[in-house]
């Protein structure tokens, strides 16, 4: 099979009816040397790339599927956090061969997601070499109304949705890092082996949060990673409840209580720093962090609610610059979590490893 018939028959599809709404803004899509959009008047485009190299990104083992729907979500999830409408979506692909069954399973994962979100597939390359995903997403904001990480003041609340930490347990789990006394139940692993390789783009959230939220960012290397982020564009420091955070670890529940899951008893001390250390800095949650005045706590419940979306209060904004954790007595928590950077892992002889988390 040949490089225009894999497009043909598994990237190609047809442009809808004009209609209202960003499926309309499609004019011209796969097939010619460019895609033709049509923004809206007094919309804004909002633009994200991500890139995801076998090896590094994701196990040779995955399921196509899911591998379709991940590329897709963590592109989706940059424009939730921006509180952009997703639009379209251009794909290179490089490829060690054109494996029949692969490709149909990357494109059904692929292609769900993107028709839950109303996303046309435009554009993209195709070539022959190690496996490589890259998806560029265009998305639509009124002007004025995008979410940025440069807005968060003194005082605002700081909130993160859903939950943190099972990719990079799962992650651990399939690496062979985790605690040497620990005996991961099966469906444990396979629950948060789904959150690493599905992800949920928060779009509704993102959405909701225009017009609410004074900053924004989504989770994709780790949370104070990413908070730092917006500390560093808004000029601020922040104080996290890491009580708080660790209980935001899906998994927290059945470990810490269930029997027979550790060869001793679960030790808040130790097996807690390593659930500690999996929702502060483990990457690859795609949910969205956000910073909102006190004031607008109702709206924040109203936009959590429109979206179906759990939202949770971690800390708050400070005046002073840095990074404060505390525990829930409000007492000093080292900051010693360092979120995933690509470049440092390999520097430091972690290349081999597969990290699941796209750099920024």
């Amino acid at each position: 099979m040949g490089e225009f018939e894999l497009i043909a028959r598994y990237f190609t599809r047809p442009v809808p009816a004009p209609a209202p709404g960003p499926a309309g803004r499609v004019v011209l899509g796969v097939g010619d040397d460019c895609a033709l959009l049509a923004p809206a008047p007094g919309m804004q485009l909002a633009i994200s790339s991500d890139m995801l190299v076998e090896g590094r990104h994701f196990f040779a083992d995955v399921a196509p599927e899911r591998l379709g729907h991940k590329a897709l979500a963590v592109n989706l999830s940059d424009l939730a956090a921006c509180g952009a409408r997703p639009l379209a979506f251009t794909l290179a692909l490089a490829l060690p061969e054109a494996d029949e069954d692969w490709l149909a399973g990357f494109a059904r994962g692929l292609f769900a997601l993107a028709d839950a979100h109303g996303c046309a597939l435009v554009g993209g390359d195709t070539t022959q070499g190690p496996r490589n995903l890259s998806i560029t997403v265009l998305g639509e904001v009124p002007a004025g109304q995008a979410l940025l990480r440069s807005g968060a003041r003194p005082g605002d609340d700081v909130y993160v949705s859903g939950t943190l930490g099972d990719a990079a347990l799962a992650l651990a789990a399939l690496q062979g890092r985790l605690p040497a006394h620990w005996r991961l139940p099966p469906t444990v692993l396979a629950a948060a082996r789904a959150r690493l390789e599905q992800p949920t783009p928060r779009v509704a959230l993102g959405l909701a949060l225009r017009g609410v939220a004074s900053s924004a960012i989504d989770v994709s290397d780790g949370l104070l990673g990413d908070l730092g982020h917006i500390l560093q564009a808004s000029g601020v420091g922040a104080c996290i409840d890491c009580s708080v955070t660790t209980l935001l670890i899906a998994a927290y529940a059945e470990l810490s209580s269930a029997s027979g899951l550790f060869d001793s008893e679960f030790d808040p001390a130790t097996d807690g720093e390593f659930l500690r250390r999996c929702t502060l800095a483990g990457g690859d949650d795609y949910e969205l962090l956000f910073t909102t005045a006190p004031a607008r706590r109702a709206a924040v419940a109203a936009a959590a609610l429109s979206s179906a979306t759990p939202v949770t209060r971690i800390g708050r904004i400070e005046a002073q610059p840095g990074l404060r954790l505390v525990d829930g007595k409000g007492r000093p928590v080292p900051a010693r979590y360092a979120s995933f950077d690509h470049f440092a892992a390999s520097s430091a002889g972690a290349a081999s490893n597969p990290q699941e988390a796209p750099g920024k």
